[in-house]
């Protein structure tokens, strides 16, 4: 089956890129400079740049399915080496999404392919706190709790590779975020808190007390009605 209508785009894109901004593609030629590295799912629907509203050089990328940080994984501390060691990126950001498949079949019985070996990390716990997963009787709601849990899980793995410790220790810039995407209306959201030091991942409550007692995310949306409701708060404490 011939690609050749994704060449089309490709030189319709462009052509439109460059009309709209005729340097973009000679800015984009030179030396990257991100200052973030997300870790996402492989999932088609949750791209960093299109999420974030960001062009081409703005973030680095690792995606894998359910967003796990395998301590192991050659891949992932290669791509962490690079952006702390050499572009020097000031925030790393855990981002899953709600509906995750790889958490679905995390939360399944069945055990036949390889991709279990990779979600294992996620299966333990679920089998850990079986109970407490089985009490929340919606299918849909477990599941994007785990999904929650999952990326608090793997920030606190994130913040125990030694890269990340070894740049804490030389005071280098660099901050860990967990973020959860909403699919259904493309909102982020922080599950915090956001990790600036090795005594700030030493001081966080295990993944098991996190189990027990669930974080409320905070999305762009909530963040701006929070403002808005101190700035008014406010005038009106001075016109009492």
């Amino acid at each position: 089956m011939s690609l050749d209508h994704l060449f089309d785009r490709n030189v319709a894109w462009a052509q439109a890129k460059t009309r709209d901004d005729p340097n973009f593609f000679s800015r984009m030629a030179g030396q990257q400079s991100p200052k973030l590295l997300w870790i996402g799912c492989s999932d088609s629907r949750v791209t960093a740049n299109d999420v974030l509203g960001l062009d081409p050089g703005e973030v680095f990328v690792q995606r894998n399915i359910a967003n796990v940080v395998h301590t192991s994984d050659m891949n992932l501390l290669a791509v962490m080496e690079y952006a702390i060691e050499i572009l020097e990126v000031e925030h790393i950001i855990v981002c899953g999404h709600y509906g995750c498949g790889g958490i679905q079949r995390a939360l399944g019985d069945d055990r036949s392919a390889l991709v279990d070996h990779w979600l294992q990390p996620i299966v333990m716990l679920y089998r850990k706190h079986r109970p407490l997963f089985d009490a929340i009787t919606d299918p849909i709601a477990r599941v994007n709790r785990m999904c929650e849990l999952n990326i608090e899980m793997q920030v606190r793995r994130v913040a125990s590779i030694p890269t990340v410790e070894n740049a804490w220790v030389r005071g280098q810039k660099l901050h860990l975020h967990g973020w959860i995407y909403g699919v259904e209306d493309g909102l982020l959201r922080d599950l915090g808190p956001t990790i600036a030091s090795a005594a700030e991942r030493d001081a966080l409550v295990s993944i098991d007390d996190r189990v027990r007692q669930p974080a409320e995310p905070t999305s762009g949306v909530r963040l701006h009605a929070i403002e808005a409701f101190g700035r008014a708060g406010a005038g009106n404490c001075c016109e009492r």
